[in-house]
């Protein structure tokens, strides 16, 4: 039974309710003082709030995507899965491979003809090694005839710390937005690759090439793109392709526009932060390097790089959320740069949360889409 599941969230719902329920009917039972029924009492309710919480604790997990399986949960996640060798004739089929695929939840999109696919992939970077599963939407003109010889702009879309990648397409509805917003003519139709940043689990890598360690900045600068390229018809010339990420995600989806504007030519980072933290679940991300170091702060490379010909976008809230007044200064610092490109999003309210994303990722959509090409 996943940690995601509808049977375990209900079952711990019944749990609570049963908990509940046997606890008002045992109570008179457990009046008395003496040492016995004191217990009682206390097992009772501890084992009632703990159902309680637990069922909360599955909610919010389900609406906001923390964690995606008991492992994940609790640490023990540590399927880093390096897969080599991918010389002709192994068999292995190339470095991204489908293991899976789904309609898009929209009426009238059984077939993918009219309705889009999305399909579950596996990807192994060729030069990092770094093996991680994604979501890829394909829109429904990449299945009509007429579109046969089409190619098509990307975007990667990236989600906070943990996160998970269905995430993505359940709860902040990045597929089923991007076709209603085709199919109204407001977005030119993209292909969308969904992953967390976390391909390393269960270490927050912030997209860095850790020296040592996990190359993760350059799987999403070259390895992804690459892999992708490959198996799907992809614009391959600077322009075709865009990065969007939350949180954490939105903070690698401004660093890899910045570093990599060649590959990226426009990074959306809704409530993102501007310099890599380290805690807990980062560790040591820098190990002494300190051109590693500084070039995870983007403050540093506004004020120290040459300004990259990319656009960025960023997002917060007036009231809720903690970045508002860092993303105000970012802003007037890449205006300072006079090449690099920058839009906003600032909502009146709004925390950190998926509600607010889902406010923000219309409008993120069509702006991306305003700045990609497939050809």
């Amino acid at each position: 039974m996943g940690l995601t599941s509808n049977a375990a969230l209900t079952l711990a719902i019944l749990f609570a309710v049963l908990l509940f329920a046997g606890t008002v009917w045992q109570w008179p039972r457990l009046a008395r003082r003496n040492w016995r029924a004191v217990s009682g009492r206390v097992g009772l309710l501890f084992a009632t709030q703990l159902a309680l919480f637990a069922t909360l604790g599955l909610a919010a997990n389900q609406a906001f995507g923390f964690y995606a399986t008991w492992a994940d949960l609790f640490g023990q996640e540590d399927g880093q899965g390096v897969v080599v060798d991918h010389a002709s004739g192994s068999g292995s089929g190339g470095p991204l491979q489908v293991v899976d695929t789904r309609r898009v939840k929209e009426r009238g999109g059984s077939r993918p003809e009219s309705g889009g696919q999305v399909q579950r992939v596996d990807i192994v970077g060729r030069s990092t090694h770094i093996a991680t599963p994604a979501y890829v939407y394909l829109p429904p003109e990449y299945f009509q005839p007429r579109y046969r010889t089409r190619t098509f702009p990307a975007a990667v879309v990236l989600t906070g710390y943990p996160g998970t990648a269905q995430a993505l397409v359940d709860k902040l509805h990045y597929p089923r937005t991007a076709l209603e917003l085709a199919k109204n003519g407001r977005v030119q139709p993209m292909i969308l690759v969904m992953l967390r940043p976390t391909v390393a689990p269960p270490r927050d890598t912030e997209c860095v090439d850790v020296p040592g360690g996990p190359q993760t900045e350059s799987f999403f600068a070259e390895d992804l793109p690459e892999a992708v390229v490959a198996h799907y018809r992809v614009g391959k010339k600077p322009g075709s392709w865009g990065i969007i990420g939350d949180s954490t995600g939105g903070y690698c989806a401004l660093k890899l526009a910045m570093h990599h504007p060649g590959v990226y030519a426009a990074g959306a980072g809704l409530s993102p932060y501007y310099k890599a933290p380290i805690d807990p679940t980062t560790g040591d991300l820098f190990q002494g390097d300190e051109e590693v170091r500084d070039r995870s702060d983007l403050w540093w490379c506004l004020k120290h790089l040459p300004a990259p010909d990319t656009s960025l976008l960023v997002s917060s809230s007036r009231i809720g959320e903690s970045n508002y007044e860092d993303t105000l200064r970012f802003i007037d610092q890449v205006k300072a740069t006079g090449l690099t490109r920058i839009s906003s999003i600032i909502l009146d309210s709004g925390g950190h949360n998926f509600n607010t994303w889902r406010r923000e990722i219309p409008g993120t959509l069509q702006w991306i889409s305003g700045r990609l090409s497939g050809r």
